[in-house]
Formats: structure tokens, sequence, C-alpha cells
């Protein structure tokens, strides 16, 4: 018959190359001391259904102190407070039950727990929003992912950004207050673990911290991971005044003649924005099996425009000839590129060269020049129809029910206007007057 057990032999007990059980007399109850030193407690017994079971009730304390809290399952135990808990299992035995079972229900329940847990931290809740919903959704993902603190190409924490400083947080747990810091703390000093575009506060930063962070949390409220949305009641900031700028005559000859300064593909693409009202985006990230047969239009997809339609850029036969002398790369699908893996990028720098090379003009924006090919139309007599659809824009003649139900593209009209444009800045730039005639002038004839 086995011994019982004493705090003293438990303690002068020491480990072997293999694994040893101590039995504590006939309790069912033994010490386990492992090769590497530590000491744990188990029981061995049969269950109700007759099968052999063996439960561990926590690690060993041989230093002889004795808790003052009743022992549980899974604590640093004493002989005593392991005997305690050996006999609670003999007595749920007697009853009929099965201790394993229930303890295995418990930990199930436990561990469960802890992933609900782990999930609905804050930044656990932003790799499940971009991948399941920003990345198919938004045409600005990444920059949503750079704001609350991923990286886009494989959604790891920032350093120091956002997501690495709520990594723990619940996001039930986090209120108005949290967003209302954070918000802040991005108009003044930018957004965390982002480098700051510029100096002073800026509020369109402030506004975009504030659009993602109010749409991660709608779309947890409507998965039901939070009970409410935090932004609600915290004040958004301001919307940026709209802007107006449009290049003058003299400055869109300028402006030509700088694109032929900072090198190819920069200054096609920005000859092809002025001469087509597109967006930076959809003529900087073209891809050769974008245009069609005879290159005499673009097809840009919706997935790469801003209101997700598709449509149709004519081409003027001057922006037909830009294309056509730009070198097509081996293996690369993209038209513009300087790698032959990613469409061609750096704009703000090239945009400093470009301003210089213009001689310093007042503020403008790559994007002005979508404004000033709309505007440039409109002057030499399109019809604002006509126009919207050229740079597939759904507001104005457009809008409500002429949208809905009016589903004309008008390629004819779109194609006529697009190359009446491209001869006026043509005109423009070899300096005289294109022959261009505003069509009220050719209704009267």
């Amino acid at each position: 018959m086995a011994k019982a057990l004493t705090a003293a032999a438990v303690a002068r007990f020491r480990a072997g190359k293999d694994r040893r059980e101590i039995s504590d007399g006939t309790s069912g109850l033994r010490l386990v001391i492992f090769p590497s030193g530590a000491k744990s407690w188990a029981i061995r017994f049969r269950r109700p259904n007759g099968k052999s079971a063996k439960l561990t009730l926590g690690s060993c304390d041989d230093n002889g102190s004795e808790g003052t809290q009743e022992p549980v399952i899974g604590g640093h135990l004493s002989l005593a407070a392991a005997r305690r808990l050996a006999a609670e299992t003999r007595r749920q035995l007697a009853l009929g039950r099965d201790p394993a079972a229930a303890y295995l229900a418990e930990k199930q329940r436990l561990r469960t727990a802890a992933i609900e847990t782990s999930a609905n931290t804050f930044s656990a809740a932003a790799v499940s929003f971009i991948e399941q919903y920003a990345r198919k959704k938004v045409r600005r993902w990444k920059e949503q992912a750079r704001l609350l603190g991923l990286q886009p190409a494989d959604l790891t924490l920032i350093p120091k950004g956002l997501a690495e400083r709520w990594r723990d947080r619940p996001i039930a747990e986090i209120d108005g207050h949290d967003i209302h810091t954070i918000v802040d703390e991005t108009r003044r000093m930018g957004a965390p673990g982002l480098e700051r575009r510029g100096k002073g506060e800026t509020e369109s930063r402030a506004r975009a911290m504030y659009a993602v962070l109010s749409i991660l949390f709608r779309w947890l409220a409507q998965h039901r991971r939070v009970d409410r949305n935090p932004c609600a009641n915290v004040h958004r900031p301001a919307a940026a005044t709209a802007r107006d700028r449009v290049l003058s005559d003299i400055e869109i000859v300028k402006f030509w003649a700088a694109t032929g300064t900072i090198g190819e593909p920069f200054g096609a693409v920005l000859r092809l924005l002025l001469l087509s009202g597109a967006r930076l985006n959809e003529i900087a990230g073209l891809q050769w099996d974008e245009l069609n047969e005879d290159c005499t239009a673009l097809n840009i997809p919706g997935t790469r425009t801003k209101n997700h339609r598709a449509y149709v850029v004519p081409l003027a036969p001057m922006a037909r000839d830009i294309i056509a002398g730009i070198p097509r790369i081996e293996g690369c699908s993209f038209v513009f590129s300087t790698n032959g893996r990613t469409p061609v990028s750096g704009w703000s720098k090239i945009k400093k060269r470009l301003d210089r090379a213009m001689g310093g003009p007042p503020a403008w924006r790559t994007h002005d020049l979508r404004r000033c090919a709309v505007t440039g139309m409109a002057e030499i007599g399109i019809a604002p129809h006509v126009i919207e659809l050229a740079v597939n824009h759904v507001s104005g003649a457009r809008a409500g029910v002429a949208g809905v139900y009016n589903k004309s593209e008008l390629l004819p009209e779109r194609r006529v206007a697009l190359e009446r444009w491209a001869a006026h800045v043509a005109g423009l730039v070899a300096g005289k007057p294109a022959d261009v005639v505003p069509l009220q002038k050719q209704q009267r004839r």
C-alpha cells in the first residue's frame, strides 16, 4: 500500500530524467514531477461510464504556505489544498456526477470566452473590418487601413499606430471621449504612427480619422459586436470648403510645357488628365487591357472609379498619340509604370517638380485638372449632361429621375465633346486660336 505524502516529502522530491507520478496513499491524488523540475497535482479515477480518467488539479506549491481562499482547479496548490480538491472529486463521483465532464465544459467555456474577448479587441476588430468590408466595398481602403494603424500589405500593426495603441482595448469599452481624443490628436499632430504631411493643424486629416472610425463602429454595430456607435455623439470635423480652382489659359500653356520637362511617364499621365477630365487613379492605374482594340477609347471598370460605375473615355487623336508614345514594358499590365510591376506613383514629389517648372503658380492640385476640363468644355458650348457623362459624374443634369430612367450613354456626343476640348487645348499650346466653334454659334448658322 502506498504511503501518504507529507509536505516535507513533497518539498524534497527532485526531478529525474523521466516524468514521475508519486501516489498519495489511496486517495487517488498524485504528485507529478516533470524532468524540468516543475511539479503538479493530478487525480486518477473512474468516470461513471467506467472509463478511467485523469484530472490535473493545478501546480504544486511545495513551500508549505497555505492560502486563505478556497482551492480551485488550476490554482497553485499545497498538499492540503490538493487533498481537499481530491476529496471533493471523490464526493462528486459518489453522487454519480462526472467531475471530468464538468471540468472540461468549464475549460471550454473559458477558452471560448478568451477567443471572443480576443476577437473583440480593437486591433482584431480593425483587421476584420478591413478584410470583410473595406477591401470589398471601399475604393480607398488602403488609406482607411493606415488610419486605423494597419499595414495595407498584410494588415500587421503599424508601430505606434492606433491599432497598436488600442491593441487589447475591448471595442465595447471605447466611448465618445476616446473618439474625440484621437480625432483631436490627429488634427493637431497627425494620425498615430503615420508621417505628417504638413505643419500646423489639419482639419481634413481629423475628418478622415473620424470618418473611418464611424464607419468601423457602424459596421461593428450592424454585426452585433457593439451595442452602439461611440462616434454618434462626437462632433464631426467640418467639411472642407469646396474648391473652385481652375487653371487659366496662360497656366494651361505653362502646364503643358512643364509636363515635357518632368520625365515620362509622369508627363503623359498629367497631359491625359487635362484632356480626359478623368481622376488621377483612373489614368495612373490604367491597364493595357482597358484600351479597346483600335486604342480609340478607355474602358474604366467600376472597381477603379469613385462612384463604382464603369465608364468609357473616348480618346481624341491628341490623347491617342500620347498613349502611342508610351513604350510597353514586357510582362507589365500597366500602361504607366516605372518598375514594371506597379502603377506609376510618387505624385507629391512630381507635383513639386511640376510647380517649379511652371514658375511657381498659385496653389493648385492635380485634381483641379478635372475641374479645368469640365469648365473648359462648358465654355466652348458642350451641354452639361454630355460633360457629366464624359467625366463619369452623377449630379446636376444626370441626378434624380433623369439619372434613373435615362440610360443613354451618348458616346458620339461625348467623343465630339472631348475632341473639341482637346482641339481647344492644342490651340492654346500652339499659341493660336483653335478652330473650335461654340455650339450656339453653329446652331445660328
